[in-house]
């Protein structure tokens, strides 16, 4: 299927690096103009120089789980036509020792980020009858971990904040989606996969694999997720052939969740 974003804008919030920045390379790819962003210069300058042109490419320093970072975004770029809502934290913690601090933290960074942008950009993508917001929730939504209770709370929030949004724009020409990955490469994902399986003599490919077989065994594809095999999902439901798919929460976990819907 050929996907086709000429002219078209694309915000994708914490897209340095991981699923993020794979989703915006490609959109970029098909032809879209991408606005990046994260919390630092050197990051940013680092991502935009993945791609080898980088005319349409822009980027934008803000810390999205604070109000003022998601004002100054939306002030810099006041109209876009794809949201991609990538921001996240998660880190493993029991349960009884999460604080509340954590709590607030995690949750202003994965769930109220997405909201206040979607608050800001979808009345707009309404008054055009076109836009696209995709809030990259995950499997955790569905399968709370218990390494990270606070991290699946967060996933599932998102799911019924893009259902909300999507309910609000019926009709509207907007649609709005979740996208549920399964356990993806990425720095962050390297990183947990280390502290719980600290076996520096595997690979990280290797580590990954044991750690979808112990922590993840409903997994059908026995491995790690690649960032491109996500962003590919992310990319259908941002474009216009994804018209008749709005309010759902779109699997992309492998077979992880045992379920079949």
């Amino acid at each position: 299927m050929s996907k086709d974003f000429v002219g078209e804008t694309a915000l994708i919030t914490g897209s340095t690096a991981g699923i993020g920045l794979a989703t915006a390379r490609m959109l970029h790819a098909a032809g879209a103009t991408i606005i990046l962003n994260g919390r630092s210069e050197q990051r940013i300058a680092a991502a935009v120089a993945t791609f080898g042109d980088a005319d349409r490419v822009s980027g934008i320093i803000a810390d999205v789980g604070t109000t003022e970072g998601c004002d100054a975004i939306v002030t810099a770029n006041p109209d876009v036509d794809i949201l991609v809502n990538n921001a996240g934290v998660f880190a493993p913690r029991p349960l009884f020792e999460i604080s509340d601090d954590e709590w607030i933290s995690i949750f202003s960074v994965n769930v109220l980020s997405g909201i206040r942008l979607a608050r800001a950009y979808i009345p707009r993508m309404m008054m055009r009858g076109w836009g696209r917001v995709i809030f990259v929730s995950s499997e955790s939504a569905l399968q709370i971990p218990p390494e990270m209770p606070h991290y699946g709370l967060t996933k599932t929030a998102q799911v019924a904040a893009a259902r909300g949004f999507a309910q609000a724009a019926a009709g509207s020409g907007v649609t709005v989606n979740s996208v549920l990955p399964g356990p993806t490469e990425s720095e962050g994902i390297e990183r947990f996969v280390r502290e719980l399986i600290p076996d520096h003599t595997l690979t990280i490919a290797e580590a990954g694999k044991q750690f979808v077989e112990t922590a993840r065994p409903g997994s059908l594809i026995g491995r790690l997720a690649t960032a491109d095999e996500v962003a590919e999902v992310i990319c259908f439901l941002a474009s216009s052939q994804s018209s008749v798919i709005t309010g759902s929460a779109v699997r992309a976990d492998g077979g992880v969740v045992q379920a079949i819907m």
